[in-house]
């Protein structure tokens, strides 16, 4: 961007030596781009010397950085990566001294399997991964490019929240994602991957994405961290317990996914993807099959036992269905009552929703309520057909049901 700017002004400052030389240098102040410019170079130096450092602490907790990490989920050399030369403009605590090229995220686009996505990966050992002004705007520029060429957008999360050097500018960053999140939201698929701990702000955005995914025992999502509940309310929890993966998978639904590593997640990630469409105005992707479309299903009978009383697992219904009897489950461990989830008809995308006679004999609470209609909505927004299996003898009832709202939660499902 610097090069770029200079360039312009070019023809104005050949006229004016001093004036070329005091533009160069405020360019590579304001942007840490590189520069020829007397000084520049040394500052450039610097501040490449920063990024780098920052790389070699990632590599010494045998952690991968935000470029790694984009390299293993994009299609091998597709990456291009935007804003590289970005710096922040604090100017405030001691900030206007440590610049670092990209602020702390690293945010382009590439493909998966052919497809074209874009993406941004924060960097934990920039600051934390915590989000500055500059920071969100190259978060916000490929959210934008996003929705403007149609195509999905993928966050990998690792961000100790905003940065508190910046103030209320920080705060204002977050509030340009948020934004976009809900601009975005049914129109291009939003993934996000948690890979580290992430509190305050930076949970919120995930939480409005269409996918979530966590990594066991190294990923965390929390509003404020144990220190801090110890603190005010006096209970002991640890973070595990309060934010790690199992519990938003488990408990709270705000994760659809558990990944055992970040290879898996990265992994997930790719076959995710290929049950959504690029944007709302496309169809899902087919893909070749040779699973005859005409087939007989003759052990469904068998699956089925005669008597009411008798539970079965609905998840072997669902595979004899699937093309190749290969089902991806979404919310696998929270409200265990109900299945969600992708599979494959003749090469097409079909997403399935059913009750499990497994547990709770397939009765709908609020839970497994909730789990149905937002899996419903995002099948909707991107034309994604439904198959709904049906085997419910009722719905839970009980004095906590009701005084937790199981009328307008039990609705969702209904409106969905």
């Amino acid at each position: 961007m610097a090069d770029e700017n200079a360039d312009r002004s070019g023809d104005r400052s050949s006229r004016n030596p001093r004036a070329a030389l005091e533009l160069r240098e405020h360019l590579s102040e304001r942007y840490g781009g590189p520069t020829d410019a007397r000084g520049g170079a040394k500052a450039a130096a610097r501040v490449e010397a920063r990024a780098a450092a920052a790389d070699e602490k990632l590599a010494e907790r045998g952690r991968q950085t935000a470029r790694q990490r984009i390299d293993s989920l994009l299609d091998d050399g597709s990456f291009v990566e935007l804003d590289r030369y970005v710096t922040q403009q604090c100017q405030d605590f001691g900030m206007q001294d440590k610049k670092v090229y990209g602020d702390g995220v690293v945010t382009g686009y590439g493909t998966i399997d052919g497809r074209k996505v874009f993406v941004f990966a924060q960097q934990p050992a920039v600051w934390g991964g915590s989000l500055g002004w500059a920071h969100a705007m190259k978060i916000c520029k490929v959210m934008d490019l996003a929705m403007t060429t149609g195509a999905p957008v993928i966050g990998l999360n690792d961000s100790g929240g905003a940065r508190i050097q910046e103030g209320v500018a920080s705060l204002a960053g977050y509030a340009e994602i948020f934004k976009r999140n809900v601009l975005a939201s049914g129109v291009v698929p939003q993934i996000s991957l948690i890979l580290g701990p992430c509190a305050g702000g930076a949970v919120y955005s995930p939480a409005l994405t269409d996918m979530v995914l966590m990594v066991e025992e190294s990923s965390y999502m929390f509003i404020t961290g144990p220190d801090v509940i110890r603190a005010v309310t006096h209970e002991e929890v640890t973070k595990e317990e309060l934010g790690g993966a199992r519990t938003h998978n488990e408990k709270s639904g705000v994760a659809q996914f558990a990944c055992p590593s970040e290879a898996a997640a990265m992994a997930m990630t790719r076959e995710l993807l290929g049950y959504f469409p690029g944007n709302n105005m496309e169809d899902p992707p087919k893909r070749p099959t040779s699973d005859a479309p005409d087939r007989l299903c003759p052990g469904l009978k068998d699956l089925v036992p005669t008597d009411s009383t008798r539970p079965y697992d609905i998840r072997q219904i669902i595979t004899a269905i699937a093309d190749d009897s290969r089902f991806l489950e979404v919310h696998e461990h929270f409200a265990k009552n109900m299945v969600v989830g992708f599979l494959h008809v003749d090469g097409s995308p079909v997403g399935v929703v059913a009750n499990q006679p497994l547990v709770l004999a397939g009765c709908l609470d609020i839970n497994a309520s909730v789990k149905a209609a937002r899996f419903v909505r995002t099948c909707d927004a991107f034309n994604i057909p439904i198959l709904t299996l049906v085997d419910v003898p009722s719905i839970i009832t009980g004095v906590q049901q009701e005084l937790n709202g199981i009328i307008k939660h039990g609705a969702k499902l209904l409106f969905a």
